[in-house]
């Protein structure tokens, strides 16, 4: 199957994340056995979900690519959003469970303290510069394609920060001043950073599954596009509907009754052209009716 420039960088950013995360997911492990920290756990569960998801959100892309055919009329590009919606789901859970046992550790206190805090320290800030660069390939790529699974895994990494930043403030206490219980709150803390992700990604998968509208300013925009092009007199039934990082958008404009079938036909194609030049992820159909005489009197 050959791949678009868009379907191209939104695979790179995928084989990306899934390096990344196989990458993060070894290092953490090793760190969690040399220190038993409960903070790098945390972020341990994370990079494995994430891991997990990324793997998934690559597959998703790859099916998302194929074109449309006799049983997907309009593309697959929704796939994008019921990987989104697994996505969020995973977070939930991931987050909920690590929460559960940080209030544990805080209510009943174990007498294990934290080791090598220094090794700890150095994994999780390599994991966090590692996690830097992806999030820095991931928004160039969402930003060019629109693709909401990009958007959904990059959320994901930036959440990874804070659990990772602050596995590195409860080693660093733990170290300095003997204060171990700083690592279940900072567990605690990570676990409210997945659950608000998860559900920020939930919304946004579902209401596009739900055939949401387009962004308001991505409609704002179409409508002055109609307004004020060439030979159009007015427009209306503007709709749209968002399906992974595709918009689809339907438009009737009303033209002058005397103009010929090829008249018509390159006012209509030049505006879906200009439309499609301003929002590179729409598919644009647009309909020609014959505008009504204005009234005299």
């Amino acid at each position: 199957m050959a791949l678009d420039g868009q379907a191209g960088m939104k695979l790179s950013a995928g084989l990306a994340s899934v390096a990344v995360a196989g990458t993060l997911v070894a290092l953490k492990l090793w760190a969690l056995a040399q220190t038993g920290a409960l903070s790098i756990a945390a972020s341990l569960a994370d990079s494995a979900m994430d891991l997990l998801m990324s793997l998934a959100a690559m597959a998703a892309l790859i099916y998302a690519a194929k074109p449309a055919d006799d049983d997907h009329n309009f593309g697959h590009t929704s796939v994008e959003d019921l990987a989104a919606l697994a996505q969020a789901l995973i977070v939930a859970i991931s987050g909920a469970v690590i929460g559960w046992a940080a209030l544990m550790r805080l209510i009943f206190p174990q007498p294990e303290a934290l080791q090598s805090e220094g090794t700890g320290i150095i994994v999780m800030v390599l994991s966090m510069v590692l996690t830097l660069l992806l999030v820095w390939w991931q928004g160039r790529v969402a930003r060019r394609t629109g693709s909401r699974v990009v958007a959904a895994d990059r959320l994901h990494y930036i959440g990874d920060l804070v659990p990772a930043l602050g596995a590195v403030v409860s080693l660093w206490a733990s170290r300095a001043f003997g204060i171990g219980q700083i690592d279940s709150i900072v567990a605690l803390a990570a676990a409210g950073v997945l659950i608000f992700g998860a559900i920020r990604i939930f919304k946004g998968a579902w209401d596009a599954l739900m055939d949401r509208q387009a962004d308001p300013e991505v409609i704002s925009g179409i409508e002055t596009l109609a307004r004020h092009w060439p030979g159009v007199r007015g427009f209306h039934d503007l709709k749209t509907r968002t399906a992974g990082s595709r918009v689809f958008v339907h438009l009737h404009i009303e033209l002058d009754g005397d103009l010929t079938l090829r008249e018509a036909h390159d006012i209509g194609a030049g505006l879906r052209r200009t439309i499609l030049l301003a929002y590179p992820q729409t598919d644009v159909i647009i309909h020609k009716d014959v505008a009504r005489p204005a009234q005299e009197g």
